[in-house]
């Protein structure tokens, strides 16, 4: 059985679904079952279930609030993934856990590689560090992911920002010097279904296919939606964040290609994909 955490996200939500597609044997939590402020009770519930494989997907994913709530942020993404990792292997089950290219520093212009220096530049990504430093330690099958960008139906994400913007603006000012890859869950669901089954165990990295700025991110939704929103460019350094960004987040797709797993297809058939579940075009 397959145990999926955070399904009122919009990758647990994804991934459940996927799983129940191809008829594993499969149940899914939300806050109810596993809280995450309370690591010891998410290790006991896992326990009572004994699942062979957990795909976590349940996370403190609040970029900016996460530089004021640090140690919730901490105990949500370091504590509880320890708990969840130590169930794992006192059941010698499977777990994927689901990181971030946040780990990374964000220099330079090339894609990062799975075992690239971790230097995180906000409290985020060192919350999702100290989970998957917890993963690696204690469980012998495991999957680390890390993704970027994500988007999906069930839940709030950059596309959805922009579509509401777009009612009542007609122009937009946006981020143009951070780079990295949009990340569909539907996509990315069928890769953690694929792995799941398989003792391909590792760091991967898995974004849809190709790179672009959020500007660039931003143009492609309203000219795919058929929306006359002009987007302004601008610089980082113009939009203040409580919470620093890496400027690149490009992530290297050759621990898929070597594990034999297929990359995800192109962000830009992802979006329009997407734009046609939730309606837009």
């Amino acid at each position: 059985m397959i145990l999926v955490t955070g399904i009122t996200g919009q990758l647990g939500f994804d991934v459940l679904k996927e799983l129940k597609k191809r008829g594993e044997d499969c149940i899914g939590t939300t806050r109810k079952e596993i809280d995450l402020t309370d690591p010891e009770g998410a290790k006991k519930f896992i326990l009572s279930k004994k699942p062979d494989a957990v795909i976590h997907c349940a996370a403190y994913t609040a970029v900016d609030k996460a530089e004021s709530e640090s140690e919730l942020a901490l105990t949500v993404n370091g504590m509880a993934t320890r708990k969840i990792a130590e169930a794992c292997r006192e059941l010698d089950a499977k777990m994927i856990y689901i990181s971030t290219d946040y780990v990374f520093g964000g220099d330079g212009k090339t894609p990062y590689e799975i075992k690239d220096e971790k230097t995180p530049v906000n409290m985020y990504g060192t919350s999702k560090l100290l989970g998957e430093n917890s993963v690696a330690a204690l469980v012998e099958k495991y999957f680390i992911v890390r993704v970027s960008w994500v988007f999906g139906a069930n839940g709030n994400n950059f596309v959805k920002t922009m579509l509401r913007l777009a009612e009542t603006k007609k122009k937009l000012r946006v981020v143009a010097d951070q780079v990295g890859s949009p990340t569909y869950t539907p996509d990315l669901a069928k890769l953690l279904a694929d792995m799941v089954t398989t003792d391909k165990y590792g760091i991967y990295h898995a974004s849809n296919e190709g790179f672009c700025s959020w500007a660039e991110f931003a143009k492609a939704i309203f000219e795919i939606a058929g929306l006359d929103v002009e987007v302004e460019e601008i610089e980082t350094i113009d939009y203040p964040t409580p919470a620093k960004r890496p400027f690149n987040s490009r992530l290297s797709k050759t621990s898929l290609d070597t594990a034999g797993f297929s990359r995800l297809p192109e962000w830009r058939d992802a979006l329009k994909r997407y734009l046609k579940e939730i309606g837009k075009i």
